[in-house]
């Protein structure tokens, strides 16, 4: 990377002053980004997420387990009636 020329002081100037800002700019990107953080890493929120992603896993679960298991049940329950 080739250094930058510059002609004045106030060039140099302007310069400092953009990357000053642009410095600020980061440093408030980054503190917002860390009050977000926490605040989305409450208990309540953690184990919020905890249930939900479990939830929803474990209601999926229960029809397929519902689809394997009925026709065994109605079979059963057909056999019982009959007196086998």
């Amino acid at each position: 990377m080739e250094p930058k020329k510059y002609s004045s002081y106030a060039e140099i100037d302007r310069e400092l002053e953009i990357l000053k800002v642009q410095k600020e700019i980061n440093y408030h990107k980054l503190v917002l980004s860390f009050e977000k953080t926490k605040e989305s890493i409450t208990p309540q929120k953690i184990v919020n997420g905890f249930v939900s992603s479990y939830t929803d896993y474990f209601s999926n679960s229960y029809t397929k387990i519902l689809e394997a298991i009925l026709p065994y049940i109605i079979g059963w329950f057909i056999n019982k009636k009959r007196g086998d």
